[in-house]
């Protein structure tokens, strides 16, 4: 049994992670301020709760003490929400994540793995993104996402014992994301509207393409990350390894749904990346990871989650 923390474990991915943690027979603790995460997320677990944000290190620290492992998914998310306000996104993201360093670093914790993301790639290079590319975040999110890796890898590198693994993951979807948000991922805003016979908005000409990725693949990449040798200063995507188009995205929640698809387009978002999918090749080797659920099944699974 492992002692673990998460932070922003009321949030999507989050609550899904401590479920397989608590199911596995981890000893489970959670960290978030609930601004964003929900506490219906958490209901009937059996997890200890510490309220609080990332940008105190006296609540960051509370929360740390006495774990062997963090989990670092704690995070204000959203490309266009770190549009409209840079400040807030790198004081959470890369603040909240030197807090999160430095408290796992005085309570001796033997790991942190922290979520990072695909927009830390940007617009530029090859496909599929793989590991040894050279960033070029092009939104305020990606740019604070990549501080907080380095800050990651500086930690590994700098004081002894202390491990760190990077996990960039891409367009996660799945059971508990809600569509209401005006900063809702695609996935549940689409089968919401279509379920409900409303037009999807889409963003330009719906040709750009994405990772999708379902969450258990997600969660099983971060639960090996914990654990796996050889894996500490090292950074992995985390992806389904398949691209798809916003338009074949749309069309793949009709027929589940058996609904018909009506469409409005909008103006490209600024800071939206036109491309990004991954080579996963190195999770596989290293940690063992290989994603289980593909776009079909998992649309599926969150549809009957959320209708």
């Amino acid at each position: 049994m492992t002692r673990a923390l998460v932070t922003g474990g009321a949030g999507f991915i989050g609550s899904n992670l401590v479920r397989a943690l608590l199911a596995r027979g981890d000893d489970v603790r959670v960290l978030d301020n609930f601004s964003t995460g929900s506490r219906d997320n958490l209901e009937s677990l059996d997890a200890e709760i510490v309220e609080g944000e990332l940008r105190s290190y006296e609540r960051v620290h509370r929360a740390v003490r006495g774990v062997e492992v963090v989990y670092h998914l704690g995070a204000l998310g959203s490309v266009p929400r770190s549009v409209q306000d840079p400040l807030t996104s790198s004081a959470v993201n890369v603040e909240g994540t030197l807090n999160v360093l430095l408290a796992a670093r005085d309570e001796g914790v033997r790991r942190v793995v922290f979520s990072s993301s695909s927009s830390v790639y940007g617009s530029s290079g090859r496909l599929p993104r793989t590991e040894e590319m050279a960033p070029d975040p092009i939104s305020p999110y990606g740019v604070a996402k990549l501080a907080a890796e380095r800050y990651c890898i500086s930690f590994s590198r700098v004081y002894e014992q202390f491990e760190t693994v990077v996990l960039r993951y891409f367009n996660v979807f799945g059971p508990r994301q809600s569509p209401h948000s005006q900063y809702a991922a695609v996935v549940p805003l689409f089968i919401s509207a279509i379920a409900g016979g409303e037009p999807i908005t889409v963003y330009g000409d719906g040709e750009q393409s994405r990772d999708f990725t379902y969450v258990a693949n997600v969660v099983d990449a971060t639960v090996r990350a914990a654990s796996a040798d050889d894996a500490s200063g090292q950074i992995f995507n985390v992806a389904a390894g398949s691209p798809a188009t916003v338009n074949e995205l749309a069309a793949a929640i009709g027929r589940i749904l058996d609904r018909p698809v009506e469409r409005r387009e909008a103006e490209p978002r600024p800071g939206d990346v036109r491309d990004s999918w991954a080579n996963v090749d190195v999770a596989r080797r290293a940690l063992g990871y290989e994603p289980a659920v593909a776009l079909d099944e998992g649309l599926r699974l969150t549809a009957n989650a959320l209708l």
